[in-house]
């Protein structure tokens, strides 16, 4: 397999302006949104009262409601307590985490950015010496953007081919089916999705938009299903939908999500106070073999001082219960003790070379 990270992570996106939104609230009736292996990454953070932790992907706020009940209320003031800062690309997602957050109870604060721009979000925190003391990032699309036809997620429902986490900014993934030449569409397939049959539809792609654009995800689908020699209907019914993996490697493509996760990785042991834990849970090969290699790494440097050797996954039960947890995986690692915050992790390795 190619260097994916090289191709097609290369430098993140200019993070978009940091937006602020500071809000403090008693605890009020829990939220319903079943956030994904919640009870180990509790038990992975450990949050305690007056402490100050990141949630790099807010999301609806499930795991940060979790997390601010655990870090102990803020007075009338707004002072007092732990403190939580999320971050999120997609300002429907901080809409719905800034209700969440507000029946929690407890002080926090919402920023629309990039998770790859961490340290300057510290900053504008306020954040004095810029560490904290800890950092979760759930790195998966949302089962919201998925179920919104409009964002263009998802195989199964017609839509514009869309595919932005941020749909404020950047291009959208019709833009890059439709520009891309034959040979960059069949490696992106091939290696960020692991479709063995990325030169095949990559070729059909090529066909059809000579004939008339693509523009919207039913589009994309036929296309897919006929290059792989599915009827729509027999893809329908699949255990795994004949399109998944092409849809998951153009979204990853649309929002540089490699490259956002490598930069992610390498700040995060400046971020992090002596002692303070990176928790991050993946849904993707590539993914997860970053986040392996980046852990493994500041292990032997003497950057970390332990870390998960295997994965931690789902139980039997979540996996009934949230169909979404079955390809999650959550790995943490605890910064050493010993360790300053000009500490230089090791560039993240190719996919190929982990």
């Amino acid at each position: 397999m190619g260097d994916a990270r090289g191709r097609f992570a290369g430098r993140g996106p200019h993070a978009p302006p940091l937006v602020r939104s500071a809000h403090v609230s008693t605890s009020d009736a829990a939220p319903h949104h079943i956030p994904v292996l919640l009870a180990q990454v509790l038990k992975a953070l450990d949050p305690k009262p007056g402490q100050i932790i990141v949630d790099c992907t807010v999301g609806r706020g499930g795991h940060s409601s979790a997390i601010l009940h655990r870090l102990g209320p803020a007075d009338s003031t707004g002072n007092g307590g732990g403190r939580l800062i999320g971050i999120d690309l997609d300002p429907a997602n901080l809409a719905a985490a800034r209700a969440t957050l507000g029946r929690a109870g407890g002080r926090f604060d919402l920023f629309h950015t990039n998770f790859a721009g961490l340290p300057g979000v510290l900053a504008q925190a306020g954040i004095e010496d810029g560490r904290v003391d800890a950092v979760l990032a759930d790195v998966g699309v949302a089962s919201t953007q998925i179920d919104d036809p409009e964002r263009g997620f998802s195989y199964r429902k017609p839509g514009p081919l869309d595919m932005r986490m941020d749909p404020t900014r950047g291009r959208p993934a019709s833009e890059l089916v439709n520009r891309m030449s034959e040979g960059e569409l069949s490696a992106a397939f091939l290696e960020l999705g692991d479709e063995t049959d990325a030169p095949q539809i990559a070729s059909l792609i090529v066909q059809r938009r000579a004939l008339n654009p693509i523009l919207t995800t039913q589009d994309l689908m036929a296309i897919v299903c006929e290059a792989r020699d599915f009827t729509i209907h027999r893809a329908a019914g699949a255990k795994l939908h004949p399109a998944a993996r092409t849809f998951q490697a153009l979204r990853i493509l649309v929002n540089r999500e490699l490259a956002n996760l490598d930069r992610l990785l390498a700040v995060l042991p400046d971020v992090l106070k002596p002692g303070g834990v990176a928790a991050i849970i993946s849904f993707h090969s590539g993914e997860d073999r970053r986040v392996k290699g980046a852990f493994r790494d500041g292990l032997r440097a003497g950057i970390y001082s332990e870390e998960t050797r295997e994965p931690i996954v789902a139980d039997e039960q979540e996996r009934r219960v949230n169909s979404r947890s079955r390809s999650a995986k959550l790995r943490w690692a605890r910064r050493a003790e010993g360790g300053g915050p000009d500490s230089v992790m090791p560039a993240p390795l190719a996919e190929n070379d982990l």
